[in-house]
């Protein structure tokens, strides 16, 4: 059982794409589909390289080199971007890679890089780094991510869980719960009234090294936790149960929710659409006996529904100023049609229009 992987599209057919938007005389530009791996850098740097971008070549065209850095999430996006600008740029040079929002930072805030892809907001703490360091950024939404609950076909039993139940059945607390009812006193406790089945409880979802994961906790489990005294309080977080089956690839994941007729588990949602026919989507309440909200482009878009997430890149400042190269590859991210044109086969949601005007007029405000 696998996940259909995007193909990418020809350099011709990325020219193609660039050319047709370029001619608009509009100021916008189309970008292409891709299936970038977040798994490994993708780059058309050649060795020797220089970080930084000196200047624009003749006749408006790019010239340069950009480093990206940050969510696997958005490593895909970003990479769709860069491939279709260098299409019609040869001397535009990329480095785009994935190892996760947080190490992102950690290199951004260090100066390291020009742009972060993040699947989340700055936190407190890397933002105070990046302030230590001299680093000032403007953060930009590119588009929206959301987290998919998911069961088997069969268990038609659950079809809506709040917050508090998923705690009760993948919190800290329900560590040892091995059917879907042990939850149910935890469940009360939290307010809940939800009537779980009396069927073996198979969990299948990420593990800690995915921001999948991270993102799960964070939004599901931490504000439950916290007053309970489930917070660590160095890292401010709680975990999941660690008696699951976790897994770094999606595609087990959707195996192992298929797998079991009583199963539970949660991947991100792009995921979950393109094996629908393989897992029942779960609808998610963010308050106990609330009104549940299945995922979909438009709950999440919206954020009506509860499990769903903002995608951001942050751009050093300092770096788009004296890097003609990051000025242009954030003006291209940023143009009508080029974000959504990735999204063709990079299946996460797209900006409302109000939304990616407010991201363009903040990056016009600062370049």
């Amino acid at each position: 059982m696998t996940i259909t992987s995007p193909k990418r599209l020809s350099a011709l057919a990325l020219a193609a794409l660039f050319v047709v938007g370029a001619c608009s005389n509009s100021g916008t530009s189309a970008a292409p589909s891709t299936g970038a791996s977040a798994a490994a850098p993708s780059t058309a740097a050649s060795a020797g390289a220089p970080s930084t971008a000196p200047s624009t070549g003749s006749g408006g065209a790019v010239a340069g080199t950009i480093n990206v850095s940050g969510s696997s999430t958005v490593e895909p996006i970003s990479t769709g971007v860069a491939e279709a600008l260098a299409a019609t740029n040869p001397d535009f040079k990329y480095t785009i890679n994935g190892p996760g929002t947080g190490d992102g930072f950690k290199t951004f805030c260090k100066g390291e890089t020009d742009i972060s892809d993040a699947s989340r907001k700055i936190k407190d703490e890397e933002a105070a780094a990046c302030a230590a360091a001299g680093i000032e950024y403007i953060e930009l939404q590119i588009a929206y991510d959301g987290m998919t609950v998911m069961t088997n076909p069969s268990n038609t039993a659950v079809t809506c869980l709040s917050f508090q139940d998923l705690y009760a059945l993948i919190g800290p607390e329900s560590t040892g719960f091995k059917k879907w009812s042990d939850a149910t006193p935890l469940a009360k406790e939290l307010g809940s009234n939800t009537v779980f089945p009396d069927a073996d409880l198979t969990i299948t979802g990420p593990g800690e090294e995915s921001r999948t994961y991270d993102s799960f906790v964070e939004i599901a489990l931490d504000k439950i936790a916290d007053p309970r005294g489930k917070v660590d309080p160095a890292t401010k977080h709680t975990t999941t149960r660690p008696d699951y089956i976790a897994s770094a690839n999606d595609n087990t994941i959707i195996e192992g929710i298929a797998g079991s007729p009583t199963s539970l588990g949660w991947v991100g949602f792009a995921f979950a659409e393109e094996n629908k026919d393989k897992v029942a989507e779960v609808g998610v309440a963010n308050a106990a006996n609330g009104t549940c909200i299945l995922p979909s482009a438009e709950t999440i878009a919206d954020a009506s529904y509860p499990l769903s997430r903002g995608l951001y890149i942050y751009v050093n400042k300092a770096k788009a100023a004296a890097n003609p190269a990051v000025k242009a590859y954030v003006d291209f991210y940023l143009a009508d049609g080029t974000v959504s044109s990735v999204l063709e086969t990079v299946p996460y949601v797209n900006l409302p229009a109000d939304k990616l005007a407010a991201s363009r007029t903040a990056w016009e405000a600062v370049k």
